[in-house]
Formats: structure tokens, sequence, C-alpha cells
């Protein structure tokens, strides 16, 4: 007879090689440890639950976004045989009719464009990681100003940068200052947001921003420009970009994006270089994620090229300012005496400073207790932070429910 066969119930016998332990495993680049998760986003996660008012994040207003517009773009770019082309491969540098419109509205505001200086990103963020990666060696100096714009420090660190800080009054950063810190320290680039500011909403005045692109021409610097706000004015006239003033014309990256007047959502911004810096961040664009989404990107072009999108800008700029407007008369009553903050002319943000001794940090878990938040601004400094400081925005919540919410304040930091 043939000999048995196990079972697969039958246990192991004494013979069966038991399993190694398993080595451990590489450790994570120094870059990926060194730098940490985003505070901004972390406190949006506490702020998620049902019944907060959160002043907490930069989000654009939901009610406001031109859904039926946006819906009826997407429905044209996948009818018929176009659909083939919105759900296909795209080059990198991105769709020629985004690109063009994204050109046509640069010169607009007067800064001559083609669509040959634009490549479409994912994201404005995704540009500046792109110009990091183009631009930045392990240790090289970047000047930004202080404070700035959070998750700009989190691609500096990622790089391997060392970030230096300019320092700032009320209207952003002192040429004088710039020109000394750049003579000593010899930086690779300014990273700057001129036009209401992320997080303290302030704005470059022009004569600023001309001796910004002079000093960069005259001592050698890279000009990073980041846009994401400007259309986003309430009163006051707009200032040209910095890309604009004589001496930028051939330094200066402009980063610009749909999100705060289209919709966050498409995750959709450009890029505006001289040409061998656009083509190095198309190989490095390449190299993170071939190109953009094509539906979006055609999508967006479609709805530039059918829709009045300065026409929409204007309606939420007016429901802005009248959220703005509400922020600032409560301000008064709801912080502290001897607190200090902006009136910022656009943008997202307002900037406070509490009276001395206390902390906004420490004060944020008493404020969620009483359902409402904010951002503590230490998190937005480079080097030694000012923990009296904190970021309001305004833009997600009506008047009437701004007022609710500095009332819930004024209970929280008593």
């Amino acid at each position: 007879m043939p000999p048995s066969t196990a079972s697969a119930s039958t246990p192991a016998t004494a013979s069966t090689p038991t399993p190694a332990a398993a080595a451990a495993l590489p450790a994570f680049a120094a870059r990926a440890r060194a730098v940490g998760g985003s505070p901004v986003r972390e406190i949006l996660a506490l702020t998620e639950r049902p019944g907060v008012i959160s002043f907490a994040g930069g989000l654009p207003a939901p009610e406001l976004f031109d859904t039926e517009g946006l819906r009826t773009a997407y429905d044209t770019v996948l009818t018929g045989a176009g659909a083939a082309r919105a759900l296909q491969y795209s080059t990198t540098e991105g769709a020629p009719e985004l690109r063009s419109a994204v050109a046509a509205r640069a010169a607009a505001r007067g800064l001559a464009t083609s669509a040959a200086d634009v490549l479409v990103t994912t994201g404005s963020q995704q540009g500046l990681t792109l110009l990091a990666a183009t631009l930045l060696e392990p240790g090289d100096t970047v000047l930004v100003e202080n404070p700035t714009y959070l998750a700009a420090l989190q691609c500096f660190a990622l790089a391997g940068a060392r970030v230096i800080p300019v320092p700032c009054d009320g209207q952003g950063l002192l040429p004088d200052a710039l020109a000394e810190i750049t003579a000593r320290e010899r930086p690779k680039l300014l990273y700057t947001i001129p036009t209401f500011q992320n997080p303290t909403g302030r704005t470059l005045p022009g004569d600023r921003r001309a001796e910004v692109a002079r000093t960069a021409a005259r001592l050698g610097l890279w000009l990073v420009e980041d846009d994401p706000y400007g259309d986003l004015r309430y009163e006051g006239a707009h200032e040209p970009w910095i890309a604009a003033h004589p001496g930028a014309e051939d330094r200066t990256a402009l980063l610009g994006s749909f999100s705060k007047v289209m919709a966050p959502g498409l995750r959709l911004g450009w890029l505006r270089a001289p040409a061998a810096l656009l083509r190095a961040a198309v190989v490095a664009k390449q190299a993170a994620d071939l190109h953009t989404s094509t539906v979006d990107q055609l999508a967006a072009a479609h709805y530039l090229g059918a829709r009045d999108l300065d026409a929409h800008v204007a309606r939420v700029r007016d429901a802005y300012r009248a959220r703005r407007d509400a922020l600032l008369a409560g301000l008064g009553a709801a912080l502290p005496a001897g607190s200090e903050w902006n009136r910022p002319e656009g943008g997202m943000f307002v900037w406070a400073r509490l009276p001395e001794g206390r902390d906004a940090g420490a004060l944020l878990k008493s404020a969620v207790g009483h359902d409402v938040a904010y951002v503590p601004g230490a998190p937005f400094f480079t080097g030694t932070p000012d923990p009296r400081t904190l970021r309001l925005s305004f833009t997600t919540h009506t008047p009437q429910e701004i007022t609710e919410g500095l009332d819930r304040l004024r209970l929280a930091l008593v």
C-alpha cells in the first residue's frame, strides 16, 4: 500500500525549521525623520466635529463654489469624442488650453506671459516642491519672511535647506535687511508671499517690491513669489507682482492657484518661470506625477472659456469682505484687553497678538472646549516664535456664525 499522507491538520514535526527573526528594516531618510507634521492640519482634525466654529483653516466657503458651472464643464469634456482625450495621459507641461488661459490672465494683470512660460501643477504647493527640488541642494540657504507659510517651511526642511528669516514690519519684509542678509549669507532664493500673506494678511508696498527685485538682480538671488490670494482684494488698488519689476524678469518663479477662486478640490495650480528654470521644473514633475489630471485641466479650461471667472470672483469678494468686516468688528470684545490685530485689504487671514503673558497655543485647548478654534502663530515662525500670536481665517463662516464664534472665543480667553 502507498504510504499515508498527513492531513492539513497534522501538527508540525520536530524537524520543521523555525522561521528566523525578521531583520530590522533600514531607517527612513534623514529628511523624512527631520520634518514634522503640520500643526495646522492637526488642529483642523480636532475641529471637524459638528458644531465647532473654526477660524483655523484657510478654507474657501463651499456654498460659494460655482458647482453648476463646474459640473457643466466636466459634463462637456466627458461627452463625445473629447472624452477620450480627457481620460488619457497628457503632456507634463499641461493642457495647451489651460496654459493659454493662465497666460492671458497674467498678461491682463500687467505681466507679459505666453503659454510657453507656464507649467500646470497639481496645486501651487507642488510648484513650490518642484522649485525646491530644482534649485536646492542640502545645506543651501533659503530666505523667508517671518512668520511665513507653514507648508513652505516643511518643503524647505524636506529639501535639507537652511532657512533664515528676513526681518519684517507690519507691511512685510524690510528691503535693507534683505540686502544685508543676502550679501552676508549668499542664499539661493527668497520665498515671499507679498500679497495678503499667509499667515499675517499683510501686503508688501510697491516701492519695496521694486527694491526686492533690484536686490535680487544686484546680488544674484532667485525669487519665488507665491500668489494664491491676489484675486481676493476687498479694498485698495492691486500691486504689480514682483515678477513685473525691472531686475526680476530672469530670476522670478511666480506661483498661482485656482484653489481660492474656483475650488481647492480641483488641485490645480501653475508656475510661471524663465525658460531654463521652467524646463528643469518640467523634468522634476515628470519624476513626481508625470502630469496633472487631464480631466481636471480640460474642465478648468472649458470653465474659463465658457464662464466669467472674474464675475464669480467678484461675488466671492463681496461675501468675504462682509465676513472680514464681521470678524474685525467683533475682535475688540472677543480678545483680551491689550490685544492687537491688523486690517488686511484682502486675502483670508487676520493676524492678532495677545497681551503680555498670554500663550495662544496653551489657550487653544480652552477654545476648542468652547467649540471654537484658531491657529496659534508660533509654528509659522523661523527661529524664536512669538507665542502670543494667532491666525484667524474669516472666509469659511457667515457673518452671523463669525459673531457667534467670537462670543465663544471671548469666553474661552477669559
